[in-house]
């Protein structure tokens, strides 16, 4: 229920889709109230352009990003690699016979890197179809052959295929590995959506450590120079604003303990 539920409540808040609808909205009230539904049309407007050619989307996304930093080159060696799901467009992949890659592609390569250097470590992959309407998912079996490609050993690899968001990535990881508290699993997963990643895997019983992956920002001064602004920014405004409301309701609801997880 909760899945379904974020997934409506999201087509109705998400930033680009109540613009756009303010827009329309103004556009047909100044049909009867000109001046009204000029100023709607225009705040529709502002706030787009705010968060296409402001520096929004980096402010956002920066505490997200830093709030879990790498952990050291010489740590310990885990006992597993748990991957989180979204690297693979699958529909792309089944329907050109060829693996395609998302923006989080990095969460797969550095896994891989770190199964080499890791070799007695085991690594998961869990990702199911985050389509509410859409049918099963085969990232999970793709990502797993994509490893295997790079030489990791088969017997190392195991997957989940029916999770459906971050939730259930942690709860259904949890059901199929049954963490020890003395088994610590490097998470991997992008850097923004580090934070509620490791609540919710917390929460599920695992002793985790974040390696996050595939940062949207330098995390430097170079973030807030003027032609780092570009068209794209209004995607990462999105995408922040997304990981914040999903890091209340998680906590709201109780599937996480702390509205801002830190390690």
């Amino acid at each position: 229920m909760f899945f379904f539920l974020s997934k409506a409540i999201w087509l109705f808040v998400e930033p680009v889709n109540v613009c756009i609808l303010l827009a329309a909205l103004g556009t047909l009230l100044g049909i009867w109230r000109p001046r009204t539904g000029r100023r709607l049309a225009g705040i529709a407007l502002a706030a787009l352009a705010v968060m296409t050619f402001s520096p929004l989307g980096q402010l956002l996304v920066a505490p997200l990003e830093a709030r879990f930093p790498p952990p050291a080159a010489d740590m310990p060696a885990p006992y597993g690699i748990v991957v989180l799901g979204g690297a693979i467009d699958d529909q792309e992949t089944r329907a050109h016979g060829q693996l395609d890659l998302q923006e989080g592609a990095s969460r797969l390569t550095e896994a891989a890197l770190l199964a080499r250097r890791y070799p007695q470590a085991k690594l998961f992959y869990t990702g199911g179809s985050g389509d509410p309407v859409g049918g099963p998912s085969q990232e999970a079996a793709e990502a797993r052959d994509f490893w295997i490609a790079l030489g990791v050993a088969p017997e190392r690899i195991a997957i989940e295929t029916k999770s459906r968001n971050t939730d259930e990535n942690a709860r259904f990881s949890a059901a199929i590995l049954h963490p020890a508290p003395d088994e610590t699993w490097l998470l991997v997963t992008s850097a923004f959506h580090m934070p509620r990643s490791m609540g919710l895997f917390r929460k599920a019983g695992f002793h985790v450590t974040a390696y996050p992956v595939d940062y949207r920002s330098l995390g430097d001064f170079r973030d807030w120079l003027p032609w780092v602004f570009r068209l794209n920014e209004l995607s990462l405004s999105d995408l922040a604003i997304h990981e914040w409301i999903g890091l209340f309701s998680y906590w709201a609801s109780g599937k996480i303990d702390t509205l801002f997880p830190a390690p």
